[in-house]
């Protein structure tokens, strides 16, 4: 365990550092736009790249995980096998929706002027290639970790996020907003091609493409399947939060932006650094069949998440001021952007623990094999009670009411996951 811990310290510094350069994105961003159209408009068009990112490279590379550690055939098959998988499901995705760019855009974001939605389209265009990349980085990271290689993954996501605002603020003077398009292009660029050297140095697996299905394959796809459902429904948040700004005017999809994203960068620190250990040696021990090793790794997690995220969530909600003050308060941030996103923000800081204790322990059920009933609660949680909470409290509470939305969601969602993981395995 105390060999462990040190692999999650080293993680989570790594991480640490990735994440504060992703937010920093966000900072730079208001500090040059403000709670303008075309902040609003760099947040829109990152979102579906991103939710291709998320989803498919998350889901594909939780599948992947999971039969790499119960298979009992060729494991260099297997990794050349799911390589092809993996790198032809994202290049489909990306090039339908590149093809479809038009009727994709204006079926998510209506509510545009013409020249908000060209800015859009073209950030959209340059960033969307990147999601095939990011999708391989993904599979790569995964193959890397279940061989206990954890800070080359952690290593590239901090040079992507590097790259990321390093180039967009660079260039800013010379492209405008659509600095940013290329930053998210090549800082993607950067991310795998260091990925992909260390794999080949490594000398783990051949990288070779292998066409055809096998057995595996298909076990892969019975497992990704619901959790990349499950994925898209968690990441529904993010485009129900997109959506629904749009009605209230400019800015707002700025402020429910850096609200979000302020709130969730301690749970996504805390969270990612453990999950990213603790999944591979959870599918390990599951294999093994080790449930007191399981059950432990449960409740240490949980209680991890408590004793860390809980004073956090006090001390954003009562500093919400001071704090968002301190951190955007700067060039085109004014203090009536401050004053805008301070309820959105303590709004969502309520959910910090529950969203992270929500991903930690679907990552039980998956290695459980069982990940149709995360699917089953988040659809529940995401696209019921969130949007009926959105659209119940609207009226009343304003934009603010899209975060109370996530808070009530995500502790409907951790109160099904506990009792059903109680009445099922008795976590």
């Amino acid at each position: 365990m105390n060999k462990m811990m040190k692999i999650v310290g080293a993680v989570a510094i790594i991480n640490i550092l990735a994440r504060l350069l992703g937010f920093i994105r966000e900072i730079a961003i208001t500090n040059q736009y403000g709670m303008s159209t075309t902040a609003d408009a760099i947040a829109k068009a990152y979102t579906i790249p991103n939710f291709i990112y998320l989803v498919v490279g998350g889901g594909l590379t939780t599948a992947f995980i999971s039969v790499y550690h119960s298979t009992k055939l060729d494991k260099v098959l297997y990794v050349r096998k799911s390589l092809t998988t993996v790198l032809v499901t994202a290049v489909s995705i990306t090039v339908t929706l590149i093809i479809f760019t038009d009727p994709t855009l204006r079926l998510f974001f209506k509510n545009q002027s013409a020249e908000e939605y060209a800015l859009v389209r073209n950030l959209y265009l340059w960033m969307m290639p990147s999601s095939i990349i990011l999708v391989l980085s993904t599979w790569m990271s995964g193959v890397l970790n279940v061989n206990g290689k954890y800070n080359l993954s952690s290593i590239a996501v901090l040079l992507y996020n590097a790259a990321f605002v390093g180039i967009a603020v660079l260039l800013t003077s010379y492209f405008g907003p659509e600095s940013y398009g290329i930053g998210a292009l090549f800082g993607a660029l950067l991310m795998g091609g260091f990925l992909y050297s260390g794999l080949r140095k490594s000398k783990l697996y051949s990288l070779k493409l292998s066409f055809g299905t096998s057995e595996d394959v298909k076990r892969l796809w019975v497992i990704a399947l619901p959790i990349l459902f499950g994925g898209a429904s968690l990441q529904f948040y993010i485009l129900i939060h997109r959506i629904v700004s749009e009605r209230f005017g400019e800015g707002v999809v700025t402020a429910v932006n850096i609200a979000s994203k302020s709130t969730g960068l301690p749970q996504a620190i805390l969270m990612t650094a453990v999950t990213t250990v603790i999944y591979p040696l959870l599918s390990r021990k599951e294999g093994e069949g080790d449930m007191e090793t399981i059950r432990a790794l449960y409740k240490k997690g949980l209680l991890y998440l408590v004793v860390l995220l809980v004073p956090t969530m006090a001390v954003a909600y009562f500093f919400a001021e001071p704090l968002i003050s301190l951190v955007f308060e700067r060039g085109e941030f004014t203090r009536e952007s401050v004053l805008l996103t301070i309820p959105i923000f303590r709004a969502f800081s309520l959910s910090m623990f529950f969203l992270a204790a929500n991903t930690y322990i679907t990552r039980f059920y998956y290695a459980k094999a069982n990940s149709m009933v995360p699917v089953i609660f988040s659809v529940i949680s995401v696209l019921g009670i969130n949007v009926a909470v959105i659209y119940l409290m609207m009226g009343s509470f304003g934009a603010s009411a899209i975060a109370y939305g996530t808070v009530i969601s995500a502790v409907a969602n951790f109160m099904m996951l506990v009792i059903y993981a109680r009445v099922k395995w008795k976590f």
